[in-house]
């Protein structure tokens, strides 16, 4: 492909992904396709000439459209959303063509700076203080990973690394069933197992962890002669939004001399609303923060920002400075592969820059407060509907509920709501995902979406009016 073909299929590529992204809301949310149906049509073997972009680009179309769920979609409803927007699709395509490595430096000086300057905007826009600095990872499961581990090496009063696990006192964390599971990898791949991670039971109306019972946990483990190492706080988990008491969890972390990690992927991106901030109270005292603005903040994936209050903890235990890695003759940089496990870096700044210069922060604080208003409203709406009760009020933009007919029992309910989940999502209007809270089956609604809006949202009533009474007939013929 030379320069002008190369500008010419650019611009189809623009044209293409701007008619997908004008026309998304009429496709259905969720792939309808069957497992293998996709593979199927890929070739055995690539082909030994190349072949023309035309046949490409057509199937395109033809093979891997039909089996993509549209996470851009306005009414995608499901997990937390991966977002994307204009300016940051953009910032993506630049970033493509330029292709920087940003391990160094000297690799790419702009990148790196410009990775310095953006952690420190949204630093400010959330409202951490300025004792923290940034860098951006993939995604929060590799900044709890980092995190967990800077923790077991400051336990270890840095020996981990160099002298191995082997022979140590037990290590324990702290977290509660509501924590990312990606808590429980970062768990088992930094050496502490899965029998060290403490489960704290949860209370209240947002199921955050029991400080008495953190306390309680902490103090036990001590005088069995273990070691506490870290604690995890939740601040808006993936499965009701659950939101621990940062300041409580700090307050014994400071006790006892544990590191507390803070990982808010999906409401860190709220915070920059001051409203919400209440839920972030004590996150000052955290020794480390992550957010995602892949997540909230309309910014292509991937894109994890990772905040630490001692920078030098986090690079004495992830960096590593062979002699051809080291950059010669300039002193007053940042060398970012030394604050992140993988040594190759993408140049994932530039997206940011874009998405804050092009919208402004009070335009993605509208939109953020728009998604929480609208949300809010459809559980409202639930609540008084005939044969729902919601499960749990709404966290910002995410609530649960459940179909909830009377004369069933818990389990036949359980089974209903599953088939009701099928349901819905097979039609492909809406798409919702499930949990488990109290033992129960939950459907989950969150909104977050960059081009949802009110309409969409309360579509969801309308979709589960339709569709539930039918599910239920069709329960009961087979029953």
């Amino acid at each position: 492909m030379d320069g002008e073909e190369f500008r010419r299929w650019s611009h189809r590529a623009a044209d293409w992904s701007a008619d997908y992204l004008a026309g998304i809301g009429e496709r259905p949310v969720r792939a309808p396709v069957e497992p293998g149906q996709v593979f199927r049509q890929i070739p055995d073997a690539p082909p030994e000439a190349g072949e023309p972009m035309e046949a490409i680009f057509a199937d395109l179309d033809r093979v891997i459209m039909p089996g993509i769920t549209h996470w851009q979609h306005p009414r995608f409803f499901a997990y937390f959303p991966a977002n994307a927007s204009p300016p940051s699709v953009l910032a993506e395509q630049v970033t493509a063509a330029i292709a920087a490595q940003c391990m160094l430096w000297q690799t790419s000086p702009a990148a790196t700076e410009l990775e310095t300057r953006m952690l420190d905007w949204l630093r400010a826009m959330i409202g951490l203080p300025e004792g923290f600095s940034g860098v951006i990872q993939d995604s929060a499961s590799s900044a709890t990973l980092a995190a967990l581990l800077t923790a077991r090496e400051r336990a270890l009063g840095h020996t981990g690394n160099s002298d191995g696990l082997f022979g140590q006192k037990p290590l324990r964390v702290y977290a509660s069933a509501q924590v990312h599971s990606s808590v429980d990898k970062a768990v088992r791949i930094a050496g502490f197992g899965d029998r060290n991670l403490v489960r704290i039971p949860t209370s209240g109306p947002l199921h955050g962890m029991d400080p008495a019972a953190l306390r309680q946990a902490v103090e036990a483990d001590i005088a069995a002669g273990l070691k506490p190492a870290a604690i995890v706080a939740a601040l808006g988990g993936t499965s009701v939004g659950a939101c621990d008491d940062i300041a409580a969890a700090a307050s014994v972390a400071r006790a006892h001399g544990i590191f507390l990690h803070v990982d808010a992927a999906w409401a860190g991106s709220a915070m920059i609303c001051p409203e919400h901030r209440d839920l972030m109270r004590g996150a000052d005292l955290a020794d480390s923060f992550v957010f995602n603005p892949h997540k909230w903040l309309f910014t292509n994936f991937d894109c994890s920002a990772h905040f630490v209050r001692d920078p030098k903890a986090l690079t004495d235990t992830l960096g590593i400075r062979p002699p051809f890695l080291r950059t010669l003759g300039q002193e007053g940089f940042v060398d970012y592969n030394e604050w992140s496990v993988p040594l190759g870096r993408r140049f994932r700044a530039l997206k940011l820059w874009f998405v804050i210069r092009a919208y402004g922060v009070e335009r993605l604080r509208g939109m953020i407060r728009d998604h929480i208003a609208w949300s809010r409203e459809l559980a409202e709406a639930v609540a008084r509907e005939p044969d729902f009760e919601v499960a749990t009020g709404p966290v910002l933009s995410l609530f649960t509920f459940r179909y909830a007919p009377a004369g069933l029992s818990e389990e036949e309910r359980d089974r209903l709501n599953a088939r009701l989940l099928e349901a819905v999502n097979a039609d492909g209007r809406i798409y919702l995902t499930q949990t488990s809270h109290a033992g129960r089956f939950v459907i989950r609604f969150q909104a977050g979406s960059t081009w949802t809006t009110r309409e969409d949202v309360l579509s969801t009533l309308a979709v589960l009016r339709d569709l539930a009474p039918r599910v239920r007939e069709a329960e009961r013929r087979a029953a």
